[in-house]
């Protein structure tokens, strides 16, 4: 209505790059992120390598997403499946049913994660049951994703502001606090010394490819992006967004990295499931800041998981919508947007139940060995066979 303003970033606010950016940035950082576990299990458990390799990991998921939006841009193809059937080529009959395994496997790990985490988050905030928790992320997951692409990116930037405030507000008085923590953790690790629980002995090699691993198993997401090729104008737009998606995701993590070193040596590391609790309560403000990091994971879990089911979403209904005379498809749209929201939702929520999280963790394994075989081989094999000209 007139002289309303949205509650979400607006497109006049908020530029159709960044939300592109914000939509990236709320794919790769989810409560795995918010909590520490993720950045303390890929970077820091391999020492002083810490502090470069994230670079090198968001270039990379930066080069790869800009390549797949500019792919998907030019050929209009807004969803993963046509998007592989065109680059795949004569080999879309193996390959593109392949991604869709990836895919699933993707659904079935990073967003039944989504769910877990934020239902035991909400459950140990409001005091009620795990499988109510999930209910509710659950409902906002159905609602978000049921309404499309721009709803999606509108909610994947407002999500994206807060979680980066809420990380400054965390953090930044941390580091200020613990500083010279923060340099004896360097020093120690410069040094040789192993942080808390790592079972790694510094070397470059290991540290490496457990860089390159995170950026495989966040590589499959790429195809979350495509839908939101279809309002863009021109390739400077994808180009300026790529930018932006490596600038925000270093930040957010080297700013992560950092806060977290003052708690690398700290003997309660060894039982925690939440390193950036430990930091909060080693720190200042733990009255205040214990409850922002809580809500900080729960916004994580649930930007992940609406992007993800979303993705799915606008394959699944593209596929039934292609096969439908033009003046039927915008009747029912809704309704068929419900019906695959509700279909791909209730599995996520049904795998969360069972709390099986260490096969959720052999779960992001696996995808990123699905993802080197579906994404990152064809996307290198695509650019070097074309020259860079199909883009």
């Amino acid at each position: 209505m007139a002289g309303k303003k949205s509650i979400l970033v607006d497109k006049n606010k908020m530029p159709l790059t960044m939300g592109i950016a914000f939509v990236a940035f709320t794919t790769q950082f989810g409560g795995g992120f918010a909590s520490g576990a993720q950045i303390y299990s890929y970077f820091i458990n391999y020492g002083a390598w810490c502090l470069i390799l994230p670079f090198l990991t968001q270039g990379l998921y930066a080069l790869f997403f800009w390549y797949g939006m500019r792919y998907a841009y030019k050929h209009k193809t807004y969803d993963y499946r046509s998007f592989s059937d065109r680059l795949y080529g004569k080999t879309r009959y193996v390959m593109s049913n392949l991604f869709e395994i990836t895919y699933l496997i993707m659904i079935g790990t990073a967003s039944a994660a989504a769910f877990a985490t934020g239902g035991s988050t909400l459950n140990q905030l409001l005091n009620i049951p795990y499988w109510l928790c999930t209910l509710i992320v659950a409902a906002f997951i159905f609602l978000v994703a049921m309404f499309g692409t721009n709803v999606v990116r509108k909610t994947a930037s407002t999500l994206s502001v807060l979680i980066i405030v809420g990380l400054v507000v965390v953090l930044v008085p941390n580091i200020i606090a613990q500083f010279g923590d923060i340099q004896n953790s360097i020093g120690r690790m410069a040094a040789g010394e192993m942080v808390v629980c790592s079972s790694q002995d510094g070397s470059f090699i290991p540290a490496l490819w457990s860089a390159v691993l995170y950026f495989l198993f966040q590589l499959a997401s790429v195809s979350v992006m495509y839908q939101h090729m279809e309002p863009v104008t021109s390739v400077k737009q994808i180009n300026h967004s790529a930018i932006w998606m490596f600038v925000v995701n270093s930040f957010a993590m080297m700013l992560s990295i950092v806060g977290l070193l003052a708690v690398g040596y700290v003997s309660e590391l060894a039982d925690a499931s939440v390193p950036m609790l430990v930091l909060v309560q080693n720190g200042v403000g733990s009255m205040i800041l214990t409850p922002i990091i809580s809500i900080l994971i729960i916004l994580g879990a649930v930007s992940t998981g609406v992007n993800m089911v979303a993705g799915i979403v606008v394959r699944c209904v593209n596929a039934v919508e292609r096969r439908m005379e033009a003046p039927k498809r915008s009747k029912g749209h809704m309704g068929r947007m419900a019906v695959f929201t509700g279909i791909f939702t209730a599995l996520a929520f049904g795998i969360a139940q069972f709390g099986l999280m260490a096969v959720v963790q052999k779960g992001y394994a696996y995808l990123g060995y699905a993802s080197l075989i579906t994404v990152f081989i064809p996307f290198v094999i695509h650019a070097i066979y074309t020259k860079m000209k199909e883009i």
